[in-house]
């Protein structure tokens, strides 16, 4: 009978240390090709690959695009391209950012649905967010077992306590003990096949042809939203999943509520630091031509250009007790 033969990783925040502890507990003769996204700044130059392949007996290296998903092999997505499974066929795509992050973990766990539902398992490991529960989720719905680490295991707890809170996890496991457990899964007989939900397929279609995209695809999805994207601008749909909501634009740019509420205090600030810059730039102007109409006997007109930028510094002085107070919240939480 079939076996689990696919591991998909997912991983973030504290993820090379996780990562290097559990490669270093899996046996060397591992059935199964083992699916590694970690998420890294997108142009960031990776040696992700060398440090997994000194860690444990299994060897790893980038995913090659139109190669095979080899069995007692580690692939890593590299930066800045999304890591997918079609059939037995790894593809790397520059499709849109998912949780604005290319390569994404909820992109490779839904490719990995779609393909081999119930061969396969899904892993999330430390991190921000709720990076990978939607992925998770898909995999679930698709026959997968879910494995996530113990939130107290966890450097960063976030990932693991928002997919557990998300899909029923087949195994909750510290890292100590996950290299063994997962060999067992991967040993064990797989499910019996399930037909994959049409709203799952065609987000998978989408990452993977990202011509598909468009307004008649996504609202089989979702409904139009009142948000607009963060990386383009353009109109969101909101998606129902498990009972909670993501969105996805168009051109295929898609979050999760937490993710999206992120991206906008980020946008937020921006311009916030934009607005103080300029306040302050407009104040000193202001400043200079007071002096210069004070060096021409002007006092009226001194007195005008001051106060004009004395408005300006307390408008400034507003945003800049504002950012601070933000930026002593972010501290402290």
């Amino acid at each position: 009978m079939p076996h689990h033969d696919i591991v998909a990783i997912g991983t973030s925040a504290g993820g090379l240390s996780a990562l290097r502890r559990l490669v270093a507990g899996l046996p060397a003769d591992l059935d199964a090709a083992v699916l590694v996204v970690q998420h890294m700044s997108n142009e960031r130059h990776s040696n992700l690959p060398e440090i997994l392949d000194r860690a444990g007996p299994l060897p790893a290296g980038f995913a090659a695009d139109g190669g095979p998903a080899t069995r007692g092999r580690i692939h890593v997505a590299p930066p800045n391209r999304h890591l997918l499974l079609q059939g037995d066929t790894l593809r790397l795509s520059h499709a849109a950012f998912e949780n604005g992050m290319r390569p994404s973990i909820d992109t490779l766990f839904r490719s990995v649905a779609v393909c081999c539902g119930s061969r396969s398992i899904g892993v999330v490991l430390t991190g921000f967010l709720d990076d990978g529960s939607a992925g998770l989720r898909a995999l679930k719905r698709c026959g997968a077992l879910a494995v996530v680490q113990d939130p107290a295991d966890a450097e960063y707890s976030d990932m693991p306590r928002n997919a557990l809170a998300m899909v029923e996890a087949d195994h909750v496991a510290a890292l100590d003990v996950m290299p063994i457990l997962l060999a067992r899964l991967v040993a064990a007989p797989a499910g019996q096949p399930v037909p994959v939900p049409p709203e799952i397929q065609l987000e998978a279609d989408i990452m993977a042809t990202p011509h598909i995209n468009g307004v008649a695809a996504l609202d089989r999805l979702g409904s139009r939203s009142i948000f607009t994207c963060p990386d383009c601008g353009g109109v969101m749909w909101e998606l129902q999943d498990g009972g909670r909501m993501r969105y996805r634009c168009h051109l295929g740019h898609s979050y999760s509520a937490a993710s999206l509420g992120d991206a906008m205090s980020g946008e937020v600030l921006q311009a916030m630091e934009t607005a103080l810059r300029a306040l302050n730039e407009r104040s000193r102007m202001l400043r200079r031509l007071g002096e210069q109409a004070e060096d021409q006997d002007q006092p009226h007109s001194a007195r005008l250009w001051t106060e004009r930028a004395e408005a300006f510094s307390r408008q400034a002085e507003v945003i800049r007790s504002a950012l601070l107070r933000i930026h002593k919240a972010e501290e402290e939480g």
